[in-house]
């Protein structure tokens, strides 16, 4: 993992729900990136709001799932979700906790290149 720009930024909120947040996207960052992979974090400012950004090169999303990603029990892959555990709600919740911080969540991610997760959140004046 690289962290490959950091700015200092403050914003109001729950710090235990933007903790989730956070924690959600490396997490599944890291376990979709195969091993030898990279993940960049990155945060900087822009039009007053902090942009928090997770990229990864793994394996990507398909373009007709991108739509759906942050719906509830949404899976991209549903074998490869019953073998991690997941429940399709990871991303869901993280949407809810951007939301009710008045932030934007959303994905740009292309098949055999791998996706980046980014964050925008109003800065704390």
């Amino acid at each position: 993992m690289q962290v490959v720009e950091l700015v200092p930024a403050t914003i109001r909120g729950d710090r235990s729900r933007l903790y989730q947040l956070f924690f959600n996207l490396i997490d599944n960052a890291a376990k979709y990136t195969p091993e030898g992979g990279k993940i960049w974090i990155s945060l900087r400012l822009e039009n007053n709001r902090a942009l928090a950004e997770v990229r990864d090169n793994g394996p990507g999303i398909p373009a007709a799932d991108l739509p759906h990603i942050f719906q509830r029990f949404y899976r991209v892959n549903k074998d490869r979700a019953r073998k991690s555990g997941g429940s399709g709600l990871g991303l869901a919740i993280c949407r809810l906790i951007a939301e009710a911080h008045s932030g934007i969540i959303d994905v740009e991610s292309e098949v055999g290149k791998g996706s980046v997760f980014w964050v925008s959140l109003p800065l704390q004046v």
